[in-house]
């Protein structure tokens, strides 16, 4: 990057040069932010609308007055573009340029602190000059896993977002590997992607996108089409997908606050026969999508008599049995032992919650808690031929368990013994040197004095 002075400019200079060298990046064309080029960066992609980037800068005023710099904190920033996390100026900037390009920006004050400044450090209604570098971006990451990443071609409008249940139209087009698999118009309803041949993660996508927007979503495998592939478009098991998609329009669907408690028991029915039907296919990530919407209604309800409250309780109970086994299955085991939990809350002899959550504490090795879950089964219900094989598995899981630290402890004794042995032999060793070192010296100092005699 380039020194402060090359920064160091009188305004009536700065505005010079930019008139003279500057490019002009506000969309409307207004001077409000203009660059000027001190290194082109590598050809390639820009960075797009969310995508996190990361930039070392230095800020002054036009007089050379130094306010903020990144490189005197030897730290770089980073922020998600297009968020609105800095000034304008930088959001529309950083849209233009190039990884490893390092450039001049002359902002005026609309584009930066305003009328208000920022007291103790900027004036108000200060232009500002600012020497970037862009030195990497990537996608947004949509989900905890890593699994959704998007990147926004064109931003929507609006602020609404699809929602769970919401009848959205697209456009997509898929490819993999660079081949282009599937091109076409779709409506589908959030959550229910999968009947139209829609992968796991545009659907999830879905929620975070606006009206008109064009974005591109990197999918891993468990997002795409998993390790079963699409014979039908040639994509093979564990392939990568990308999709670019255009959200045309969207109904929202209602949100529990504006549904009452009848017309919310009356869509779960509907809803939870979607999901099991998702779960015989083994459709495991959709079958969830369905039986949480089911707990977000409900979870908080109360019903008015004892039938409605009945009904509530049914299918929560229902709803989280069957996100524990799909979470099971999926080996996702502490989601296991938390919906068991709920199921537990409301009925402590629940047969089937207290032998998954068994189920998946035995699968992370917790023996003893899981040996006392399948134990508590045979509680409620002693003729549970299988809790009383897994109490066997867990009594020889435990027995082996021992026997292992048995091994470990005494190796490691073992091992602690033949150490103190060996420093026992290397002291000994050590002072018998240095006591037949004495008895030389003193040796040696019997024979000269014998031999200062003799002489």
């Amino acid at each position: 990057m380039t020194t402060d002075k090359d920064l160091s400019m009188d305004g009536q200079s700065a505005m010079a040069m930019f008139a003279a060298k500057g490019i002009d990046v506000t969309p409307n064309k207004d001077q409000g932010v203009v660059k000027v080029v001190k290194r082109q960066g590598v050809d390639g992609e820009r960075p797009m609308m969310g995508d996190r980037v990361t930039v070392h800068y230095t800020g002054k005023l036009l007089n050379g007055k130094k306010f903020d710099s990144s490189l005197d904190r030897k730290e770089p920033f980073s922020f998600n573009l297009g968020k609105g996390q800095v000034i304008k100026a930088w959001d529309i900037s950083v849209l233009s340029m190039q990884k490893g390009e390092v450039c001049t920006l002359l902002c005026k004050p609309e584009y930066a602190y305003g009328s208000a400044g920022n007291p103790g450090k900027i004036p108000p209604n200060s232009s500002l000059l600012f020497e970037m570098e862009l030195l990497s971006f990537e996608g947004e990451v949509l989900t905890d896993d890593g699994g959704i990443i998007r990147r926004i071609k064109v931003k929507g409008d609006g602020y609404t977002n699809p929602n769970d249940g919401a009848t959205v139209d697209v456009h997509l087009e898929g490819s993999c590997g660079g081949r282009l698999f599937d091109s076409r118009d779709v409506r589908f309803t959030v959550g229910e992607a999968e009947d139209k041949g829609v992968p796991l993660g545009v659907d999830r996508a879905m929620e975070k996108m606006q009206k008109g927007e064009c974005c591109i979503l990197h999918l891993k495998p468990k997002y795409g089409f998993g390790r079963e592939g699409k014979p039908e478009y040639k994509v093979g098991p564990n392939k990568d997908l990308v999709y670019e998609v255009t959200l045309k329009d969207f109904q929202r669907a209602k949100e529990s606050w504006e549904m009452d408690l009848n017309e919310k028991l009356e869509l779960a029915s509907g809803v939870k026969h979607k999901g099991n039907q998702y779960f015989k296919a083994g459709r495991f990530h959709q079958a969830i999508i369905q039986y949480q919407r089911i707990v977000s209604w409900l979870e908080m309800e109360c019903g008015v008599g004892m039938e409605q409250q009945k009904r509530i309780q049914d299918f929560l109970l229902i709803s989280q049995l069957n996100l524990a086994l799909c979470f099971l299955r999926l080996k996702e085991f502490s989601h296991v032992v938390e919906n068991c939990n709920k199921v537990i809350e409301l009925d402590g002899k629940n047969e089937k919650a207290l032998y998954r959550r068994g189920e998946a504490r035995l699968l992370r090795n917790e023996f003893s808690l899981a040996m006392a879950d399948f134990q508590q089964v045979l509680q409620v219900n002693s003729s549970n031929r299988a809790a009383r094989a897994q109490i066997s598995i867990c009594q020889r899981k435990i027995r082996e368990h021992h026997e292992q630290d048995k091994k470990i402890y005494a190796n490691m004794f073992q091992k602690f013994a033949e150490y103190d042995a060996k420093v026992g032999k290397m002291k000994r060793r050590r002072d018998e040197s240095v006591k037949s070192d004495e008895n030389s010296g003193v040796g040696i100092k019997r024979r000269r004095r014998s031999q200062d005699c003799a002489s």
